[in-house]
């Protein structure tokens, strides 16, 4: 079942191929993103297993990537608090707000 990578709302009343335009329905994310899609991976360079992918800078935002495909499960929220939380440490380190 496919579902957003932001908030986990599914996405099954939304037909495939997603368009660069699609958003979620329930948090307005864009969907037509890296973190939904099946070739990504922060464990590669670019974080994406697509060799001759373009590199997309902001993995949360809609782009033109040819190699997009929508992937299951894409939603977690675990790594999503783990990243606030290393933020919110490194701005307090920082002195930012």
């Amino acid at each position: 079942m496919l579902v957003c990578w932001k908030c986990g709302a599914s996405l099954a009343a939304l037909s495939l191929p997603l368009t660069r335009l699609d958003e979620c329905k329930n948090c307005n994310a864009e969907l037509h993103v890296c973190k939904l899609c099946e070739f990504y991976d922060i464990g590669k360079a670019k974080h994406c297993r697509e060799p001759i992918a373009e590199e997309v800078r902001d993995k949360e935002r809609a782009n033109f990537c040819d190699y997009f495909k929508p992937r299951e499960g894409a939603y977690s929220s675990k790594p999503q608090a783990d990243a606030e939380q290393a933020r919110a440490q490194l701005d307090a380190l920082f002195g930012r707000k």
